[in-house]
């Protein structure tokens, strides 16, 4: 079992035709993803890497029976893509767009509230189901099929993790990226449910970064909900107060929360064990299982 995709997801790819969709469409392709289908207005009729186009994703996904989408538009018209495939019968929609401007995520996590669609990210790397299907631009040589679940909100954290999770022979049922911009769809909490619901999924990481709440929320969730065990990661424990580090997110206030020590310090009152390094993060799966 996985969590949210595998080998029966059927794929639109939005945006198929600039440079980043149509490479990107590609490496899914030859991941094994099934891509059905891309989405482009005033492109349909074209074929990129034999998928062919169509001018709305409404279109798309009625024709070709799809059941999410990967969002591959410039920041300025993501917002509209967004929508667009919100409006449309689909199950996912994985948003890869970086610099979204807040204000449009406002308005799209709204009408979120109002239909059944999962959305992942923005700013994100995407989904992946080892061995079955992934969705964005997450590098498959990394990952290999098991039972460890991973949701993380950094792309590079992500491939670091994992890397030393395969090492280990720990390979995973999912691995989630939500994304690092302050106004997301997928947080941490929705990872952990899916996982907990995840019969084939025996151990957990959460890999977390300074700025906002969210992960002393999930820490939260975890002690209340979760039988499945977490292991933890915090980036950015060294990072200036005020100074936003890398993620549009991981800016601290000065608050008292949002802080390393903070969400440390919550994950480890939840039972959580936080490692100091991704290897160390790694060994303590390892210790689970």
């Amino acid at each position: 079992m996985s969590a949210f995709v595998d080998e029966s997801t059927r794929v639109i790819v939005q945006g198929i035709t600039g440079g980043e969709g149509q490479f990107h469409t590609e490496q899914m392709i030859e991941y094994g993803t099934n891509v059905v289908a891309g989405a482009v207005p005033g492109r349909g009729g074209q074929e990129v890497a034999g998928v062919p186009v169509y001018d709305t994703v409404s279109g798309a996904a009625e024709t070709e029976d799809a059941d999410a989408s990967v969002v591959f538009v410039p920041p300025t018209f993501a917002a509209d893509a967004l929508f667009e495939a919100l409006d449309s019968p689909l199950d996912l929609v994985v948003a890869i767009t970086e610099g979204i401007p807040t204000q449009d995520m406002t308005n799209v996590n709204k009408r979120l509230t109002e239909v059944d669609t999962r959305l992942i990210g923005p700013n994100c790397p995407g989904i992946i189901t080892p061995g079955e299907a992934k969705l964005g631009i997450l590098p498959g040589n990394v990952f290999e099929s098991g039972n460890v679940g991973l949701v993380s909100r950094s792309g590079t954290l992500t491939y670091q993790v994992v890397s030393n999770l395969t090492d280990r022979g720990l390979g995973q049922t999912t691995a989630i990226g939500i994304g690092g911009d302050p106004i997301i769809g997928t947080d941490f909490v929705d990872a952990l449910a899916a996982f907990e619901n995840d019969p084939a999924t025996d151990a957990v990481v959460m890999c977390g970064e300074i700025g906002g709440e969210d992960e002393e929320q999930a820490a939260a969730y975890i002690a209340e909900n979760m039988n499945t065990p977490v292991a933890g990661f915090i980036a950015g424990r060294t990072a200036p107060p005020g100074k936003r580090m890398g993620h549009a997110g991981a800016i601290v206030s000065g608050s008292g929360t949002g802080t390393a020590e903070s969400k440390i310090e919550a994950l480890v009152e939840a039972g959580v064990p936080v490692g100091d390094t991704p290897e160390e993060v790694a060994d303590s799966v390892k210790e689970m299982l």
